[in-house]
C-alpha cells in the first residue's frame, strides 16, 4: 500500500479538525497520526483524556478511506462499516461513525445526514391482520400478546 502523501495528510487533518469543531462539542480537538497507509484518529476530551477513535486506510484517494473502529475491549482496530453502511468513505463520515460509538454516553445525538429521514411506520403493536407467513428459515412465529412474547 502506498504511504499517504503529505498534501493528503494536511487536507485530512484540517477536514477532521473542522468537522469535529462543528459537530462534536464533547471533543476539545482531534489528533491524527500517520504511519504508512494508515491515519489514526484520536479524540481529546476537555479534561485532556485521549480516546482512540478509528483508523483510516488510504487507497489512493483523499476522499475515500477504508474504515476500522477502535475496540477498547480488544485494544486494536477492527475493520468495520460506516454509518452509511459502506466499508469506505470520507474522513468526516469515519469521524461521525467513530464518535457515535465512542461518545454515545456523553449526551450527544449524532448529526443528521442531509436527506436522511428515520422510519415513521414503526408500530408498538403487531399489525392486526393475520400472522405473517413463516419463511423457510423460521421454525416458529413470534407474536406479541398482551405485552408478552409468545412462540407459536
Amino acid at each position: 500500500m502506498p504511504a499517504i502523501p503529505q498534501s493528503t495528510r494536511d487536507t485530512v487533518t484540517v477536514r477532521l479538525l473542522d468537522h469535529a469543531g462543528q459537530h462534536w462539542p464533547q471533543l476539545k480537538r482531534v489528533q491524527t497520526t500517520y504511519r504508512g497507509a494508515f491515519a489514526y484518529v484520536t479524540g481529546v476530551l476537555p479534561d485532556g483524556e485521549q480516546i482512540p477513535l478509528c483508523r483510516l486506510r488510504y487507497g489512493g484517494s483523499a476522499h475515500s478511506f477504508g474504515f476500522a473502529i477502535y475496540s477498547a475491549a480488544r485494544d486494536r482496530y477492527q475493520d468495520s462499516v460506516l454509518r452509511t453502511g459502506l466499508p469506505a468513505g470520507t474522513p468526516q463520515e469515519a469521524l461521525d461513525t467513530a464518535c457515535t460509538i465512542h461518545l454515545a454516553g456523553l449526551s450527544h445525538e449524532p448529526p443528521a445526514k442531509p436527506g436522511f429521514h428515520p422510519p415513521t411506520n414503526l408500530r408498538r403493536h403487531p399489525h392486526s391482520g393475520a400472522a405473517p407467513h413463516p419463511n423457510r428459515h423460521a421454525s416458529a412465529w413470534l407474536r406479541l400478546r398482551e405485552g408478552v412474547l409468545v412462540l407459536g
